[in-house]
């Protein structure tokens, strides 16, 4: 009886997510480690209820969020199953007694490790779009950022200004560790544990500058020239970017609206296994989509198989709309395959440059070696500010209340583009993430309608920045549609010059 495999401690505290959560969680890991398999009758939520003396209305809830995540499928008069799409994993490795496994601490094959030393560290200039003497637009609807007008601004600012005055000048201002703030890494693990369903301690973080260092870290530490890395198409281009500088071969995988094409990947890997994959498997950028259940699973069978690393870049895993979250990759992950990436830039203000890296301690120790060559630390005052803003629940609040805004937001971007632009452009409602992806209607081109939005004042991307191959099929028909850094008025706004710009269109 799958009532006896699950892990039932979480009822005596620890963990402060809802306990249909945890009991998801539970859950989910059974199917991975292959003790429940596809198609296999799960117990009715009154017997599980029973058998685990929680409500009912807990077990029912849990239940609920697995078929909306695709891990199970409910049967008329019959009951609730695995989901039968799910490959069978029945034949991974467990312990002797069936016990539950943990996080291992140890890296596995990919993510075995170079010197920091045997690489130079190249720089890549940005152009800087302050330039002065440059008009701004009148709006610019952006590629899917937060608003920082509802950022928690004055609590980062009291806090800043507490820890760089007074006892604390001398500790925070002076040099500190290359991984980043001790008391960020622990309330960070904290966090992610909380949220995101891992198991790890502050030695498996290192503290970034935004997920963009954490990409660059990884490549620098795994890539070497010649080696092969599976990336997106579309997909992001900064990324393909990093790894093209660290030597390596891009091969492109297909995204639809599963995620990344997983077929693709096995056949691939059949002919020759990629030194790393890397993935956004929740809201792909630029698409939104999120990689099915049965994909991940499949995904890290292959990972343990071929031995190679998956870098998995979660920028925005706080904002889910219709249902909750799916769990990281990286909390699946047994064999050490995982290096997992993340910031707070999306869920509280670019400028505000906090990000993470999870992965095995030994993995992280290297890391902040190469870090210290092109960034001796972080900024250690914001480093403090955050973490005592984690610790005290500010930023949890934050989250939830922009979670409510830019849901709201979400609406009303819809029913705009709808009524308004429908005629010209396409796209489905994303699940979640802060963008909305469309295509233009045959005949119009991205880059013409940006240069005619420009014009008038609107500053909206012209498709050229998504699809990373010269000989894609599928140039410049694509716009990515930020909805949250404008207010319903801004939006409204901002839609009626898109319209505008569209108009010359509509003529042909």
């Amino acid at each position: 009886m799958i009532q006896k495999l699950i892990d039932i401690s979480f009822i005596k505290g620890g963990d402060n997510r809802p306990l249909y959560q945890q009991l998801e969680s539970e859950i989910i890991r059974l199917i991975c480690r292959g003790i429940l398999k596809p198609g296999q009758a799960l117990p009715s939520s009154r017997e599980l209820a029973r058998c685990l003396q929680l409500n009912r209305k807990t077990v029912v809830a849990t239940y609920d969020e697995l078929n909306a995540q695709g891990w199970v499928e409910s049967r008329d008069r019959s009951g609730v199953y695995v989901s039968g799409h799910l490959p069978d994993t029945s034949d991974r490795a467990i312990d002797d007694n069936g016990e539950k496994w943990a996080r291992s601490l140890q890296p596995g094959y990919p993510l075995i490790i170079k010197s920091a030393s045997d690489k130079p560290i190249a720089t890549n200039p940005n152009i800087d779009d302050d330039t002065p003497g440059t008009a701004a637009p009148l709006y610019r609807i952006d590629d899917g950022f937060p608003d920082p007008r509802i950022a928690p601004i004055e609590q980062i600012v009291r806090e800043f200004r507490r820890f760089g005055k007074g006892h604390l000048t001398n500790r925070f201002l002076m040099y500190g560790p290359e991984k980043g703030s001790y008391r960020l890494r622990v309330e960070l693990a904290k966090f992610l544990n909380r949220t995101r369903g891992l198991q790890i301690t502050e030695k498996e973080i290192l503290i970034t500058k935004g997920t963009q260092m954490a990409i660059y870290l990884t490549a620098q530490l795994l890539i070497r020239p010649g080696d092969t890395v599976f990336v997106p198409e579309p997909g992001y281009r900064d990324a393909n970017q990093t790894f093209i500088l660290a030597g390596a071969n891009l091969a492109f995988i297909p995204v639809d609206k599963e995620g990344m094409d997983v077929e693709r990947i096995e056949q691939l890997c059949k002919k020759k296994a990629p030194r790393m994959i890397y993935i956004i498997p929740h809201h792909h950028r630029p698409t939104t989509v999120t990689l099915s259940a049965d994909r991940r699973m499949r995904l890290m069978d292959l990972a343990a198989k071929y031995g190679f690393a998956l870098l998995e870049d979660d920028y925005d895993f706080d904002y889910h709309f219709t249902s909750d979250p799916l769990f990281p990759l990286a909390c699946l992950d047994t064999g050490g395959h995982v290096i997992y990436a993340g910031s707070f830039c999306k869920s509280i203000a670019p400028g505000i440059r906090i990000g993470f890296m999870v992965a095995p301690e030994a993995v992280i120790n290297e890391a902040a070696t190469i870090r210290r060559l092109i960034d001796r630390q972080g900024e250690r005052l914001m480093e403090e500010s955050i973490a005592e803003l984690l610790s005290t629940g500010e930023i949890s609040r934050h989250l939830k209340k922009s979670h409510k805004v830019y849901q709201g937001r979400l609406d009303n971007a819809c029913r705009l583009l709808k009524d308004q632009l429908g005629e010209y452009l396409t796209f489905e409602r994303p699940n979640g993430g802060l963008a909305i992806w469309a295509s233009y209607r045959k005949g119009i081109n991205a880059r013409e309608v940006a240069v005619n939005a420009g014009k008038l004042g609107l500053n909206i991307s012209d498709g050229s920045n998504y699809f990373f191959q010269s000989n894609t099929s599928m140039p410049y028909d694509f716009v990515r549609i930020g909805f949250c850094s404008l207010d319903e008025t801004e939006m409204a706004e901002a839609i009626n010059i898109w319209k505008q710009a569209l108009t010359p269109f509509a003529l042909k």
